[in-house]
């Protein structure tokens, strides 16, 4: 049951991590040192998207389903899982990859302008 319970947290902190990279620089134009936080995670999601590196919060995951007796992540990970092919089809990653990144890149242009 513990084990189950952190899979399950890890997996709610994970979707909330993910809506944050997307949104979480518009948070910026209203709570200035947010943006800080919001650099790290966009960082963050740069990197995993560019070298493929494996989230902590996928493997935690993994790891407290195994343990709970499920069956663990499939090798894909978290996205794969749970994102593409669910929320949309998986020949649309790009294009959500990049309307990610235009978020992203507009919620800093307002924070740029907010901040003049």
């Amino acid at each position: 049951m513990t084990y189950r319970l952190v899979a399950d947290a890890a997996m709610v902190v994970h979707f909330a991590f993910l809506l944050y990279m997307a949104v979480g620089g518009f948070l910026a134009w209203r709570w200035g040192r947010t943006i800080w936080a919001h650099l790290a995670v966009a960082a963050w999601g740069l990197l995993s998207v560019l070298t493929g590196v494996e989230c902590p919060l996928t493997l935690a995951e993994d790891w407290a389903r195994r343990k709970a007796g499920h069956e663990g992540l499939p090798a894909s990970g978290f996205i794969d899982h749970y994102i593409e092919g669910v929320i949309y089809p998986e020949e649309y990653t790009n294009l959500a990859r990049l309307g990610v990144a235009v978020l992203v890149l507009f919620s800093y242009a307002g924070y740029v302008l907010r901040r003049q």
